[in-house]
């Protein structure tokens, strides 16, 4: 079947975006009723976007207006095949094992380039600190990571009495909404057509390479790994996954060409966009918890072996939960 794109978009524009009010007054107000000529309206409307997207799907081109009718398409279908009463439609679950990592997936080539964009970082710090010791005064946020790494080591592993003691709850809090901010900042800067997105994870990670260079070269790379492991395992994949979200957000305000006005490119990944930074912050809380309650304890309180292995294990899971987490109902739809 041969169409013109472009003749087809403009006429069926108006439909798509008759469809989009509907929805959005039915999410708006989801105990309203609606007429039978309204609901005949709706199903029609429904049934000819889905006709629009089976003809869009034979085209590589337009990925965004492609995004943009599969959202309308599952909203609508959501709606007019939903059982549930409204009250039992908050499934907490669901979102965490299903909708985060679907979307994760959706948009994994943006976390591929946060990865990479943070890995160029983390060899610019190691570098630097390999071959000018004297650059960490430039690089360090943190005055205590600017001393020999050793006189750390020893400080710490000569400890007799809990440091913590008392503090843990506080110093948790002050880290979940620390690396919240910063995450939510890093999202933000996608604003700044991902200049600024990119700028923060460069810095990240050159921080990052920094500290893994002094503490390696300095013979203590066990302790390295038993102190960042444990909530580093998360800590990082949700900064990278809020990078993610924040070139999401700069391709949706680029556009790379596409003929689709903003408010549609914005529409299509606004869910996502919210879903993604929300999953950042339940990661964010849970390695808050880790890093209080057991990052900062070091041998003979608790010994490196098992604090690598538990940061290990978290990883694995973290991964698996990513690439694989909600694959059945995702199968389900797409037969």
């Amino acid at each position: 079947m041969i169409i013109d794109l472009d003749r087809f978009i403009t006429e069926e524009r108006p439909y798509w975006d008759e469809l989009a009010q509907i929805l959005e007054r039915i999410e708006s107000a989801p105990d309203q009723t609606m007429t039978l000529e309204r609901i005949k309206r709706f199903h029609y409307l429904y049934q000819r976007t889905s006709a629009g997207l089976a003809k869009i799907n034979t085209f590589s081109t337009r990925p965004e207006i492609r995004a943009y009718l599969e959202s309308l398409v599952e909203r609508a279908y959501g709606e007019i095949h939903e059982t549930r009463s409204r009250a039992a439609r908050l499934a907490p679950g669901k979102w965490f094992f299903q909708t985060l990592p679907q979307t994760f997936r959706r948009h994994v080539k943006a976390f591929y380039l946060a990865l990479a964009i943070t890995i160029v970082g983390c060899i610019f710090g190691g570098l630097a600190v390999a071959f000018d010791p004297f650059s960490k005064e430039a690089i360090m946020p943190w005055s205590h990571l600017m001393g020999s790494p050793q006189e750390r080591v020893a400080k710490e592993e000569s400890a007799k009495e809990d440091r913590m003691e008392g503090q843990k709850a506080r110093f948790s809090s002050y880290l979940m909404t620390h690396n919240i901010q910063v995450s939510i900042t890093t999202f933000a800067m996608g604003m700044t057509w991902g200049i600024g997105t990119i700028i923060l994870l460069f810095y990240n990670g050159v921080i990052l390479g920094a500290v893994a260079v002094d503490y390696v070269l300095a013979g203590e790379t066990k302790f390295l790994l038993g102190w960042l492991l444990p909530h580093g395992s998360v800590e990082i994949p949700a900064i990278l996954i809020a990078g993610q979200a924040g070139l999401i957000l700069a391709r949706a305000l680029i556009g790379w060409g596409s003929p689709a006005r903003l408010r549609e490119r914005f529409r299509a990944v606004a869910n996502d966009l919210i879903t993604l930074i929300g999953g950042v912050a339940v990661f964010l809380v849970w390695a808050g918890i880790i890093e209080a309650f057991m990052s900062q304890y070091h041998e003979p309180i608790l010994p490196y072996a098992v604090k690598i292995a538990f940061g290990t294990v978290e990883l694995i899971l973290l991964f698996w939960f990513l690439y694989q987490s909600g694959r059945r109902p995702e199968r389900r739809r797409r037969a």
